[in-house]
């Protein structure tokens, strides 16, 4: 089992941030690679479709709006990954108009190493998290 994260720091509270992305079916709002995403099975899986033509679709395994977190795992993707979960969590700083949103993932890689699904799933976590950053301007 692999595991990778990324954090960023933004100039606003966790609440403000939450609204933005603790939707499950949210990420085309914040997400330039993800185009469009659809849910189904009651709100539970998302299929998300990203710019390029390629289908991810998703279940949310945990969700926690007090927390500001939930959890999901992938059931299709084109990754080279099995047994992936992953968390989106937003946190106050201590002033408070300060968040910290963390994206986190655990994963077994097949067919490639595990030093490669890392960086795999910490540059889309570090860019995903960098194109929600340009949502709150200084």
């Amino acid at each position: 089992m692999a595991n990778a994260s990324a954090f960023i720091d933004i100039p606003a509270s966790a609440e403000q941030v939450w609204r933005l992305i603790g939707g499950f079916n949210s990420l085309p709002d914040w997400l330039p690679f993800i185009s469009k995403s659809e849910l189904s099975d009651g709100g539970r899986v998302r299929s998300l479709q990203t710019v390029d033509g390629l289908v991810i679709v998703e279940r949310l395994e945990a969700f926690d709006n007090a927390a500001r977190s939930y959890s999901y795992s992938i059931s299709q993707a084109p990754f080279p990954v099995t047994d992936y979960l992953a968390t989106l969590r937003v946190e106050n700083l201590e002033s408070g108009q300060t968040s910290r949103v963390t994206w986190s993932g655990r994963f077994t890689p097949v067919g490639v190493s595990d030093e490669a699904a890392v960086e795999l799933f910490t540059g889309i976590y570090r860019e995903g998290l960098e194109a929600l950053r340009a949502n709150y301007p200084d």
